[in-house]
């Protein structure tokens, strides 16, 4: 098969990297009292292309701890990747970075999170696993209702 013929594209993760990392105990005290905790978890992606064929997508995972209603500890991590993708369809495209790509970096910033909390002499955080691709559908339906022209009743 001569090179023209093949049309397959390339996929593949060529660096991984924790971007950013902190982690705060505001106040000590929080050592001293029952451990009941409330978590929020906030997740954010990220894609930007660094050339025409190179793409960074971040993960970033900030969670706050609040125990007797104040704040316990923040943690936050921002897992990064550098994916080739060359010659897949745009309309791929924005799935692979939004959705797959995610998917690879998501056990990484959760061992991280888990890692950093742990080390915080914290009890062990583990995120629970996440479905990349109904978010990135989630996202492209809401996107899709904003760009409508809202209709006159």
């Amino acid at each position: 098969m001569s090179e023209n013929e093949n049309q397959g594209g390339q996929f593949g993760l060529e660096r991984l990297f924790v971007k950013d990392l902190s982690f705060e105990v505001p106040n000590s005290k929080v050592f001293l009292g029952e451990w009941k905790p409330e978590m929020n978890v906030q997740l954010n992606t990220e894609t930007q292309r660094l050339d025409d064929t190179h793409f960074e997508v971040t993960v970033t995972v900030t969670v706050t701890a609040t125990n007797a209603g104040s704040t316990a500890f923040v943690a936050e991590v921002k897992q990064a990747g550098i994916f080739l993708i060359e010659g897949i369809p745009e309309a791929q495209l924005a799935q692979l970075v939004g959705a797959y790509c995610p998917s690879i970096l998501f056990p990484y910033v959760r061992e991280a999170v888990s890692d950093v909390v742990t080390r915080g002499s914290f009890p062990q955080l583990l995120l629970a696993p996440v479905n990349f691709d109904a978010l990135f559908a989630q996202a492209q339906q809401q996107r899709q209702q904003e760009q409508q022209p809202a209709t006159l009743q």
